[in-house]
């Protein structure tokens, strides 16, 4: 097939690039034509929440990426649906992640279908974390321009059905996010903690990824509060895409200065590997979630996690098996924490890195274009 991809993608950074990319890979291994539409502008500078949007990663020479789609300029929408007009494109596929770029994508798919191009949308969320008065109206242009739907999970799943029909319904399937394996191997843990500076001796716990209220930092301190020991370190690797302040003043509040080890800047995709390989446990206190690429992440470095009950988060963390899943309560998390530290290291890797081994089979990438094969039907 000719596949179009659009989305985001180089020169933008972080997990929805990633993504992207990482299917036009896959469909390019399996044998067929590959075209990604991204933005020439994604979000204007005063609504991104981030430090830059963009990569100092060199252009990918193995990928087709074109500069197309403005997010507020709708004369670039009727240029994209040219593009993927003269390329002969057969499936477009659209990875939707926020209302507000509804427009914008729901009116490239509009026009795509005008003429006979199939239009599957991937869903990482149908309604935000953090949600606005106009997002349903923006939701449901969305939902009405595509042909067919994968969520990643049953929670987006149910969110998509809302806006449908019940004669849609069938449109709507179901394929958890893949292993994010493009962020290379593992290396030895010791290796990985003398790069990064972090010390040999302790159980680290890593919080990773933009911070965000929702992603429940703070009732991670105060669960951490609660079980610290001095063999213990929390790792936190990520850019604050909210007021950094409260948590700076939670950390004195708690009397936490000097146990937390803050790296807040964004995390280059060539540093991930190390950061997963120096961690004991990945820690994921989500106060509401659907799916997270965090979890796929460490699911490719076989790390155990620490994931709360919202969302997809408890469907691809089975409890006891690859890590622990709690309920959003600080003393719940702590609890888990305190299971996990008094473990020695052999426990850990008895307990928890068969399975993680044999769960992660579920996540291909192949598995997730077969799906996509599957709607175009």
């Amino acid at each position: 097939m000719r596949v179009g991809i659009a989305g985001t993608a180089w020169p933008y950074r972080g997990g929805l690039a990633a993504f992207n990319e990482r299917l036009a890979r896959q469909f390019l291994s399996e044998g067929h034509e590959v075209n990604i539409f991204t933005f020439s502008m994604q979000y204007p500078d005063f609504l991104f929440p981030g430090k830059t949007q963009y990569s100092d990663a060199p252009q990918p020479e193995d990928l087709s990426i074109s500069r197309t789609i403005n997010s507020v300029n709708p004369f670039s929408w009727f240029k994209t649906a040219r593009a993927i007009r003269k390329a002969g494109i057969e499936v477009l596929v659209i990875k939707f992640w926020i209302p507000l770029m509804a427009p914008c994508l729901g009116t490239v798919a509009r026009l795509a279908r005008r003429k006979g191009i199939r239009v599957v949308s991937i869903l990482d969320n149908v309604i935000p974390h953090e949600p606005h008065f106009w997002d349903k109206w923006l939701i449901r242009y969305f939902i009405r321009s595509v042909d067919s739907f994968i969520a990643m999970s049953e929670s987006v799943r149910e969110d998509c059905l809302k806006f449908l029909p019940a004669s849609r319904h069938d449109v709507v399937t179901l394929s958890p996010h893949p292993l994010y394996d493009n962020f290379g191997e593992a290396v030895p843990k010791n290796e990985a903690r003398s790069f990064l500076g972090l010390p040999q001796d302790k159980t680290i716990l890593l919080f990773f990824g933009f911070i965000r209220d929702y992603k429940g930092l703070d009732l991670l301190m105060k669960a951490y509060k609660k079980a610290y020991t001095k063999d213990l370190l929390l790792v936190v690797a990520g850019e604050f895409y909210n007021n950094a302040q409260q948590y700076s003043e939670l950390e004195k509040e708690l009397g936490l200065e000097g146990t937390i080890e803050w790296r807040t800047d964004f995390i280059p995709d060539d540093k991930v590997r190390y950061y997963f390989s120096a961690a004991d446990l990945i820690v994921q206190p989500y106060k509401t979630a659907t799916q997270s690429g965090v979890t796929q992440i460490a699911y490719h470095f076989e790390r155990p996690m620490l994931v709360t009950r919202v969302g997809g988060l408890a469907e691809i963390v089975p409890n006891g098996k690859v890590g622990y899943v709690c309920e959003v309560n600080e003393d719940e998390i702590a609890e888990a924490i305190r299971s996990f530290a008094v473990m020695d290291t052999k426990q850990r890797d008895a307990s928890f890195r068969k399975n993680i081994q044999n769960e992660k089979q579920k996540y291909a990438w192949s598995a997730m274009t077969a799906k996509i094969y599957d709607n175009t039907k």
